[in-house]
């Protein structure tokens, strides 16, 4: 979608129409899908979480001024993402279990599969230990493709801010994968 069509839609969503906030939902609902799970860990509370964060956009659409609307809904993400963190620490006794990271299953498993698979959960492990800033640093910078400037202002922080946060995160997973805590 160009910058002229979100404009648009923009528009028209502040007017109230229900299929143009649709139309901008469409366009970032996977990104925000991947920032929520990469987060959380959880596909069921990753989608509770985005249906959440779609529905305080809606009602908060009228504020929005200008900008990055991308940056601007992701940012709507990542504090839901922080206020389920919140609930679950609350209602947990500290535990220290990490949530499971189903991925697609198959019927045929070869070992590059295998692997491979083993990778990807050795990582979310990992990210999930990650403190949260850095992990929605990393996130949003790895798995979004955001740069610095997008991540500044979803994070709501300086450059120099982020790019600590990022180098801190990715420093700490790669110690974290090399040293096989999360396998």
């Amino acid at each position: 979608m160009d910058d002229v069509e979100e404009s648009k839609l923009i528009g028209l969503s502040q007017q109230g129409s229900v299929d143009a906030f649709n139309a901008l939902i469409e366009c970032y609902q996977k990104e925000a899908l991947k920032i929520a799970f990469r987060i959380l860990g959880n596909l069921s509370d990753a989608e509770d979480v985005c249906q959440t964060a779609w529905m305080s956009a809606w009602k908060s659409i009228k504020n929005f001024r200008g900008g990055s609307f991308r940056a601007w809904i992701f940012s709507i993400v990542a504090n839901a993402c922080r206020d389920e963190l919140r609930k679950r620490k609350r209602k947990r006794n500290m535990e220290t279990s990490i949530p499971d990271c189903p991925l697609p299953s198959t019927d045929v498993l070869t070992d590059d599969i295998v692997l491979t698979r083993e990778k990807v959960e050795a990582v979310q492990k990992a990210l999930l230990r990650l403190p949260y800033e850095q992990r929605l640093a990393v996130i949003l910078r790895v798995y979004v493709d955001m740069n610095y400037k997008e991540i500044s202002k979803v994070m709501k922080c300086p450059l120099g801010t982020v790019r600590s946060r990022l180098n801190r995160g990715l420093h700490r997973l790669r110690d974290l994968l090399r040293d096989g805590e999360c396998l």
